[in-house]
């Protein structure tokens, strides 16, 4: 199983077509969401091509193959025009592994959840990275990044993880980042 990880498209028409390319384009058999999927959020400027409703048509056509956790600018008014459900947080086995999915805004490298898990991959700081740690018991630590509206000097990105491997990608799919669970 092959999972295609983004997250903070923050309501980009723009980038949402963008990664519904990169999903077919990378072969996934799952798009994974991390949260903040149509608000912008009043820290963050507007995104390229800002259109919620665009954003909700692009994703309503993937539903069948969507997992969309709620992020912290998403509301209960998002659910209206989604054929989605948004989940607080999601764990998936994968070759064995136990992988940790949320939004970041509560859990994230700084705040571990308690669940077991070997991976925990969130969003929320638009910072996309990989770790390792001894610190974390050789758990690694994954944030995907921002689509639309990266920070620090990151690129735009997502993640890749099949056969426990993960990477972190630019939107031409380049590898910026690897490891494996």
């Amino acid at each position: 199983m092959k999972y295609l990880i983004a997250s903070d498209l923050h309501g980009s028409a723009y980038y949402a077509e963008k990664l519904k390319e990169i999903f077919y384009k990378e072969k996934a058999d799952k798009l994974i969401l991390l949260g903040d999927i149509y608000n912008h959020g009043p820290r963050n400027p507007l995104p390229k091509d800002y259109a919620p409703m665009k954003v909700a048509e692009i994703l309503n056509g993937l539903k069948d193959r969507l997992i969309v956790i709620k992020g912290n600018c998403d509301s209960e008014v998002d659910t209206m025009i989604s054929e989605f459900d948004f989940l607080d947080a999601v764990c998936l086995e994968s070759e064995g592994k136990s992988v940790f999915l949320t939004h970041g805004h509560i859990y994230n490298k700084d705040n571990l959840p308690k669940t077991q898990f070997d991976c925990i991959i969130y969003g929320h700081f638009h910072t996309g990275f990989i770790e390792k740690s001894d610190n974390t018991g050789n758990k690694v630590i994954a944030n995907a990044g921002s689509l639309s509206l990266p920070k620090n000097g990151t690129q735009n990105s997502y993640i890749t993880l099949e056969n426990n491997v993960l990477d972190l990608k630019d939107l031409d799919g380049n590898i910026i980042d690897k490891t494996i669970i």
